[in-house]
């Protein structure tokens, strides 16, 4: 994994302090997630330039050190908030103008026409903004950021006022972004479903300080970030490619490193990717495979990695199955399969659930 971003901030505050050392990927989205106070934005302040302390350096140029520091407004960097903040006296061509016609033309990687057909913004552009939805004006924000032409896009909160439907709307032109544009993203949010349909490298914050930085699938199923990432959401997040489509039993087929899973029947091509989500309690171990047939459709080959500590009734396994997958069983089903580090085991998984769907849970 190249690195992208390498930053250090320490800021203090009278009741808060930040102190971070980051090192972030060259592509994806960086989802920055943590309770409020943890200092999300803070963070974002420092990688625009709004404070002085620490070092920054983004592809191979330095920022900020002691002896050099790149002011906000000479940052190739593009900001969109919670609040859209478009200028209401100029419609949707001449907001998204706005920052492209600031940026010399030298700098200029993105144009118009391109932002346009990646946001779908082509009936919109002669529209007043009084005129647009929440979720269009968003789209409208983003369009204006894209043609400074960053290196990189801060996201601070953009969908916390949209309502559900808005979110699903708008969640999928983030991600086209980051895959078309090629513009590593650095996103701000404590909902989880955002997390889970938009992150690649996951970093958790909290009290000012990094608990847990790595790709996603590695954050999720780390059985010492239970806590950080809440009871509810503790399992795995797999990147499966669907395979085929039975109708007649209404189940997609997944691919997911060479095992099948199946999930309800999806609306979504062959050969497309979907992410899912399997909560760890949705997850149940044997030492062979089934004698006769069940009713569980999903078993994976895996192999124990970690096991947690016996404290209460129940204690979490990270298994290995090409990617981290973790298991919470009951301290007797522990001791009755005597688990060994390394040692082959079935997961059974009784429930796997779509991320695009975790917003209506």
């Amino acid at each position: 994994m190249t690195d992208f971003l390498k930053a250090t901030f320490k800021v203090d505050y009278p009741e808060f302090g930040l102190d971070v050392d980051l090192k972030l990927p060259a592509s994806g989205i960086t989802v920055v997630f943590g309770p409020s106070g943890s200092g999300k934005t803070t963070l974002l302040r420092c990688l625009a330039g709004l404070e002085k302390s620490g070092t920054m350096e983004i592809a191979g140029e330095v920022w900020q050190n002691e002896n050099i520091f790149i002011p906000v407004n000479q940052r190739a960097i593009g900001m969109v908030f919670q609040d859209s903040r478009l200028f209401p006296h100029l419609n949707v061509r001449d907001n998204l103008l706005y920052g492209y016609k600031r940026t010399p033309v030298d700098f200029r990687r993105l144009h118009l026409e391109e932002v346009i057909h990646v946001l779908a913004l082509e009936n919109l552009l002669e529209r007043g903004i009084e005129k647009l939805s929440g979720g269009e004006k968003q789209r409208v924000a983003l369009g204006r950021a894209l043609l400074t032409s960053p290196k990189l896009l801060l996201m601070d909160e953009p969908l916390a006022a949209l309502d559900a439907q808005r979110k699903t709307e708008i969640i999928p032109f983030i991600r086209k972004i980051e895959k078309e544009l090629s513009i590593p993203i650095i996103y701000v949010t404590h909902s989880m479903s955002e997390v889970l349909q938009l992150v690649d490298t996951m970093v958790i914050l909290k009290e000012g300080k990094v608990v847990k930085w790595g790709p996603v699938e590695k954050v999720f199923a780390d059985i010492q970030l239970r806590d950080a990432i809440g009871d509810q959401h503790s399992g795995a997040v797999l990147d499966t490619t669907v395979l085929e489509h039975d109708t007649e039993f209404g189940i997609t087929r997944l691919d997911f490193m060479g095992q099948e899973l199946s999930v309800p029947l999806q609306n979504i091509p062959q050969g497309q990717g979907l992410r899912v989500h399997i909560h760890s309690k949705d997850v149940s171990l044997a030492t062979q495979p089934p004698d006769g047939l069940t009713s569980v459709l999903n078993i994976l080959k895996t192999k124990v990695k970690k096991i947690g500590e016996n404290e209460g009734y129940s204690v979490d396994i990270e298994l290995d199955a090409g990617r981290p997958l973790l298991a919470t069983i009951t301290r007797k089903s522990l001791s009755n399969l005597n688990l060994q580090i390394g040692q082959p085991i079935y997961a059974f998984i009784k429930a796997i659930r779509m991320v695009h769907d975790s917003e209506r849970v």
